[in-house]
C-alpha cells in the first residue's frame, strides 16, 4: 500500500479504513484489536506509529492496552506529569495533538520527554464517553505531522475510524467482565443459600443463625464464606457444627 505524502494525493488508504470497519470484536481481544490498528496505521501513516488506549474512570487514568512498550511508557509519562495530549483528549473529548515534539509549547516537558525517546509527533483521539468512563486512542509516530496539511488530515481521519473498533472492543470486554462478576456473585449467593437451607433444616436454625455459623467458620479458617458453604453442600460436614 502506498504511503501518502504532502506532494501527492492521499491514495490507497480506503482499504485500510474498510478493514477497520470489518474488525469483529467478538472474535478479538482489546490488545489484538489495537495491534491490528497499529498494523494498519503503519501502512498508511508516516513515522512507524505505535498506539495505546487511555481510559479515565473516577478521575484516574490508566492504559488498558498498548501495541508496544514505547506507547505504554509515554502514556505513563503523561500520567506522572498529569498533563499531555492523551489526558486532554480523554477528559475534554476533543482531539489533542503535538505536531512536532521539538517545538511544542502546550506540553513542553512531556514533548521533550517524547522527543528524547525518538517520537516526533503525537495524536490522541477521544473515545465515545460511556457510563462516566472517558478515553482516548493515542498514536505516537517517529515523524512529524507538521510537515503538511494532508498528512495531519490523514492521521486525524485514521484515528476517527480506528476509535470505533477500539471503543467497541473495550465496551465488549467490560460487559463480558461485568457479566462474569455478576454470574460469580449469583453462584456464590446460590451455594450460600443452599448451605443455609441445609443448616436450618438439620439444626432448626433461623436463616440468620445459619449464616452466622458459616461466617464463624469462614473467619476461623480464613476462608471465603462461599467456599465454606460449597464444601458443606458437597460433603455434608461442617467443622464445629
Amino acid at each position: 500500500m502506498t504511503r501518502p505524502d504532502d506532494d501527492s494525493p492521499v491514495v490507497a488508504v480506503q482499504p485500510a479504513f474498510d478493514e477497520l470497519g470489518r474488525i469483529s470484536f467478538a472474535e478479538q481481544s482489546l490488545e489484538s484489536v489495537l495491534l491490528k490498528v497499529t498494523e494498519l496505521a503503519a501502512r498508511v501513516l508516516p513515522g512507524e506509529p505505535t498506539t495505546s488506549v487511555t481510559i479515565v474512570q473516577r478521575g484516574r487514568a490508566s492504559t488498558v492496552a498498548s501495541s508496544g512498550p514505547l506507547a505504554l511508557e509515554l502514556d505513563l509519562e503523561q500520567y506522572r506529569r498529569r498533563a499531555g495530549p492523551c489526558l486532554a483528549a480523554a477528559t475534554e473529548g476533543k482531539a489533542s495533538e503535538i505536531p512536532d515534539t521539538r517545538t511544542d509549547a502546550q506540553w513542553p516537558d512531556f514533548a521533550a520527554a517524547a522527543a528524547q525517546r525518538g517520537v516526533d509527533s503525537v495524536l490522541s483521539y477521544p473515545l465515545p464517553v460511556q457510563e462516566a468512563v472517558s478515553g482516548a486512542l493515542n498514536v505516537y509516530a517517529r515523524g512529524s505531522f507538521a510537515s503538511g496539511g494532508r498528512t495531519r488530515e490523514l492521521v486525524s481521519r485514521f484515528a476517527a475510524y480506528a476509535v470505533v473498533p477500539v471503543s467497541n472492543m473495550y465496551l465488549y470486554e467490560t460487559a463480558v467482565e461485568r457479566a462474569g462478576h455478576l454470574q460469580a456473585a449469583l453462584d456464590s449467593r446460590a451455594v450460600i443459600d443452599q448451605a443455609k437451607g441445609i443448616l436450618m433444616e438439620r439444626f432448626k436454625l433461623t436463616a440468620d443463625q445459619a449464616f452466622q455459623a458459616l461466617a464463624r467458620i469462614s473467619m476461623e479458617q480464613n476462608t471465603k464464606v462461599r467456599d465454606v458453604a460449597a464444601r458443606f453442600v458437597e460433603t455434608g460436614e461442617l467443622p464445629g457444627a
